[in-house]
């Protein structure tokens, strides 16, 4: 079972560095805008850290690592951190499944009633 709860927690803590608009300042220190040719500004890495930083795959391994040594050196600690990261990794997880299905059931339900207004 603590297995799977590392998975989660990591999947979490990952996702939140990469991902989650809390961390977006965090990120920003090591990315840069850069334009395109169709001048589009995009953010682009500064440096190997930023990459990391953005490199879902990457922050992944250092999320398992950090959370796997945090583990074995201090297991009292690291299992309510990992007890929460987990928790909130499995919600998400719920979340994109049933989040999608509501859209889905949103998107349905407006292209019923438009048929409906286009057909009266």
């Amino acid at each position: 079972m603590m297995f799977i709860m590392v998975i989660l927690a990591s999947y979490r803590l990952t996702h939140l560095i990469v991902f989650d608009k809390i961390t977006e300042p965090l990120r920003d220190l090591f990315l840069k805008n850069k334009e395109n040719e169709k001048h589009e500004i995009k953010k682009v890495p500064k440096s190997k850290l930023g990459y990391l930083l953005t490199c879902y795959w990457c922050t992944g391994v250092w999320s398992a690592i950090v959370l796997g040594t945090l583990f074995i050196l201090l297991p009292t600690f690291s299992k309510y951190v990992i007890f929460i990261l987990s928790i909130a990794g499995g919600q998400a997880i719920l979340e994109t499944f049933v989040g999608v299905n509501i859209k889905k059931t949103e998107y349905y339900n407006e292209q019923i009633q438009q048929n409906k207004e286009n057909n009266s």
